[in-house]
């Protein structure tokens, strides 16, 4: 994995940015955000506000829960909510040095690194490739067991 943390004492700090919806956190998303912190100095995490997400079911935690919960993590230097109208947006706050993807986000690495430098951000776009694999590190699996245990 490369590692992109300043060298010496005056270095510039890398500032890596994760994005998630976080919803039920779990042993996945604190393993997404582990590898991600290796990456550089800082981890800033986006929180996917639930306005803005599409591409999978609606999160049973609010925005501003799920929020809380990632800010108390200790690998997390700062975590904020995602823009209702521009994803775009807090990237602009921010200003990573990497943006790192999961290993099962929907984002294209390369045409996302493009439309950031589209709109000016020198920034490289990593996939973390690893996963964990255990019974209950993702948000549907936790759903469903507890859909099993509590329908019977």
């Amino acid at each position: 994995m490369l590692v992109y943390r300043r060298q010496h004492t005056g270095d510039v700090l890398v500032r890596v940015l994760a994005t998630g919806t976080f919803d039920l956190l779990h042993p996945g998303h604190i393993h997404y955000l582990s590898e991600a912190k290796k990456l550089g100095d800082e981890l800033y995490v986006i929180i996917a506000r639930e306005s803005m997400i599409r591409h999978k079911p609606k999160p049973i935690i609010t925005d501003e829960q799920r929020l809380e919960m990632v800010s108390s993590l200790k690998i997390v230097d700062k975590a904020l909510l995602g823009s209702e109208s521009d994803i775009f947006d807090p990237i602009m706050q921010i200003k990573p040095n990497i943006i790192a993807l999961g290993y099962d986000q929907l984002f294209d690495a390369r045409q996302l690194e493009k439309q950031l430098h589209s709109r000016g951000f020198d920034c490289k776009v990593v996939r973390i490739e690893s996963s964990l694999n255990c019974s209950l590190c993702g948000s549907g699996k936790i759903v469903k067991k507890v859909l099993e245990r509590y329908q019977k």
